[in-house]
């Protein structure tokens, strides 16, 4: 049996120009899809293109080209996405990085995450909103007494969780988390991530997990795509990725993961790597597929050069 498709990317482009000559292509020819009930990674580096990428998926910045399926409707065409705003924005939320800019200084907690019911006009009475906090408070670990506080009494990962529960109180279908634990330490970074399990197990809830840890990622994605440049250079299942990468800077962000043991961690080798390693200028890179759901982004004259086991040499 197939597997339903939540999302579908196909081509997407974003494009900002900068004056009459000069145009950043932060997201160039990017496709891929996603799974209902999946968490699909994307990482790279600061300035790959993936949270650009999650917000013209969201519709935060108006994609240049390219087509947004979300459930079957091409959301990227203006006037389907007038026509179906509604349902979009309840079904569809983002989960900012900067819990600190995205929250209302000026707002309580309660207000924050009701904000969502008012906006989509759902629950009837206040009791039932309140109703509504508490759980979302209980869901993502925090206590119904502070409901009344403000976001400049918590912590950066209680912020982060007050964020998420904003997200979920309207009950969507599919989130875009955009690098939700980049600004946390590494203790509060493994709460949220075995929150967003939690939430995959327990809600069935399809996500975009935007990161640049290669590390925290495995332990929560099915599948992973690795951004560099504005384009997708190499898509697998965590596992696959992690045992067999293939482009040498999914090697490159592997191999720069800590060890936490000293000793190894001198013997470690830091692979680098720089766009010049590929000579596109006669034998142009495609998106291959060397196994069964793994995917390259190389040229042809590249992936002669592997060994048998799939490595470049």
């Amino acid at each position: 049996m197939d597997k339903e498709k939540m999302l579908e990317v196909k081509n997407l482009k974003q494009y900002f120009k900068l004056d009459k000559k000069n145009i950043i292509k932060a997201v160039d020819d990017v496709s891929f899809e996603i799974y209902k009930g999946e968490i699909f990674g994307l990482v790279g580096e600061s300035g790959s293109g993936k949270s650009t990428t999650g917000r013209s998926i969201i519709k935060v910045y108006e994609p240049t080209d390219g087509d947004i399926i979300y459930k079957g409707i091409n959301i990227s065409h203006k006037k389907t996405y007038k026509k179906e705003k509604s349902f979009i924005n309840k079904s569809m939320q983002i989960i900012f990085q900067d819990s600190t800019s995205s929250l209302n200084p000026r707002m309580t907690i309660g207000d924050i995450i009701e904000e969502p019911l008012n906006i989509q006009g759902l629950c009837d009475n206040k009791e039932e909103k309140t109703k509504k906090i508490y759980e979302m408070l209980k869901l993502v670990g925090l206590d119904e007494s502070y409901i009344n506080r403000y976001p400049s009494e918590f912590s950066g990962g209680q912020r982060q969780r007050i964020g998420i529960a904003r997200a979920l109180i309207v009950d969507p279908e599919f989130i875009i988390a955009d690098e939700p634990i980049a600004s946390l330490d590494v203790s509060i970074q493994a709460q949220i991530v075995n929150l967003f399990k939690k939430l995959k197990k327990e809600r069935k809830l399809t996500c975009l997990f935007i990161a640049h840890d290669l590390s925290m990622v495995k332990h929560i994605s099915d599948r992973i795509g690795v951004m560099h440049s504005g384009k997708i250079v190499e898509l697998a299942t965590s596992s696959e990725l992690y045992n067999n990468p293939i482009h040498p800077y999914t090697k490159s962000l592997l191999s720069a993961i800590p060890t936490p043991d000293p000793k190894k961690s001198k013997l470690k080798k830091i692979i680098r790597y720089s766009s010049n390693m590929h000579d596109y200028s006669k034998d142009k890179p495609e998106w291959i597929e060397i196994s069964k759901g793994h995917y390259v982004y190389l040229s042809q004259k590249e992936l002669e050069i592997y060994d048998n086991k799939l490595n470049i040499v």
